[in-house]
């Protein structure tokens, strides 16, 4: 069954409401800082924070004749004040609101995030756990290549999961940073003992310096973070595709009572979940791309990145939430065929056990360039003629002067490729 999946959480965070009462927090903050160090009166900044508030119709208004959103969010919330409008803004400019709001945001997003990756992660897990000894094979070029199990495949996309998972903590540790420093960052007119208060107040760090905004390297960071985690996506997202094709058939998405697959045939179950991410991720991979062309501002600062970021920033955040979720869900509901894997390691007698054969055949005296020879001229025949590898070394004369047809059943055994899957659960698990 197809989800119509929605974060209300995550979308709230981005939505205008959210980010004007993200400015006036940080608004607040700064009041109160001076307060703390004696510049305003205690009492009349606790009546300032009850009476604060704003109206986006009212902005909007107001934005209508000054065309500055951040002057529209003032007046209106001066509004509301009287004469306490006096302790709002005082030595600040725009971006030390918007940019420190901006950091604010990130934040709570990024535990969204966080939140999103421990749910996948343990999704995997208990995936990996359940299919630690389903045998299946292991494909390079998407050829077969040789057996191993679905549940290392699956400790694989762990290990790759918690990885980006570490690098997303520590981006998002990175970017948690504000800024309270006036005009081209020289704090002109404003203390930077206020900066560091605010900020801590806030739960971020100063920036160690702003040029009226914060540097946006730290942003693209984040966003290559982000990126990460949506390509690796993909990557699981592509790997079940394929294994979902007919002729392979190991693995199917949920497939719901009364879904259909097609208008035209009704026999078909696609695995639209897992192409779905898969767009989806390279619009978070464009996105960074946008990000990382934000880092060169004119001198100082212009607003260039502004209108990118109002786009790539929410619009990445709520994606990369949705595909998280998205893909936990097809992880939890996903069909495994057993029986297909097992039998796809069995195809043509056997002939990714070739290595197997190879290494007995030079444990026996053959030189490695003879033995290839004739492992490989077996293996052929049996792949291009549908025959069997097995019984082709059995019935081949040169074979039989070095193994005996017992030999040659003993070397075909699956447990010998697995001897060391405790060893790799022990790693990631």
């Amino acid at each position: 069954m197809i989800e119509r999946y929605s974060r209300e959480e995550m979308k709230k965070i981005w939505d205008l409401n959210s980010k004007f009462q993200y400015y006036l927090d940080v608004e607040i903050a700064v009041a109160k800082a001076y307060a703390k160090v004696g510049t305003f009166p205690e009492d009349d900044i606790k009546e300032l924070e009850k009476k604060a508030k704003f109206d986006l119709k009212r902005i909007d208004e107001i934005e209508a004749e000054v065309k500055h959103d951040v002057i529209a969010f003032l007046t209106c919330v001066n509004e509301s004040l009287g004469d306490l409008a006096k302790y709002m803004h005082v030595g600040m400019t725009s971006s030390d609101v918007i940019d420190t709001a901006f950091a604010l945001q990130i934040q709570d997003s990024g535990k969204i995030i966080l939140k999103d990756l421990d749910e996948t992660i343990q999704s995997l897990k208990d995936l990996a756990n359940k299919h630690k000894n389903t045998v299946c094979i292991g494909r390079s070029h998407g050829v077969h290549a040789e057996i191993m199990t679905f549940g290392v495949k699956i400790c694989n996309w762990i290990d790759i999961l918690q990885r980006q998972r570490a690098n997303f903590i520590h981006a998002l540790d990175e970017i948690k940073v504000g800024q309270i420093s006036g005009p081209v960052g020289t704090y002109s007119n404003i203390p930077p003992e206020i900066e560091k208060i605010t900020c801590k107040n806030l739960g971020l760090n100063p920036a160690r310096i702003s040029t009226q905004i914060i540097a946006r390297d730290y942003h693209a960071y984040f966003m290559q973070s982000l990126a990460l985690i949506a390509s690796v996506i993909e990557q699981f997202a592509t790997e079940i595709r394929h294994l979902q094709r007919t002729e392979v058939l190991e693995v199917e998405e949920g497939f719901g009572k009364n879904q259909k697959g097609s208008s035209a045939m009704p026999h078909k179950k696609n695995p639209v979940l897992s192409e779905n991410l898969c767009g989806l991720a390279r619009v978070v991979r464009a996105n960074s791309i946008a990000a990382l062309e934000d880092i060169p501002l004119w001198h100082e600062r212009d607003i260039s990145h502004s209108s990118t970021e109002r786009i790539i920033f929410p619009d990445s955040l709520i994606l990369v939430d949705f595909m998280l979720n998205r893909f936990n869900e097809i992880i939890k509901n996903l069909v495994v065929h057993e029986k297909n894997m097992l039998k796809n390691t069995d195809k043509f007698g056997g002939i990714v056990f070739s290595q197997k054969v190879l290494l007995k055949l030079v444990e026996k005296g053959l030189t490695r360039e003879d033995a290839y020879k004739i492992v490989q001229r077996n293996a052929l025949n049996a792949f291009e003629n549908e025959g069997d590898f097995r019984k082709n070394l059995i019935a081949d004369k040169e074979v039989a002067k070095y193994l005996d047809s017992v030999e040659v059943d003993e070397i075909f055994n699956k447990e010998d490729f697995l001897k060391n899957i405790d060893e790799i659960y022990s790693r990631i698990l």
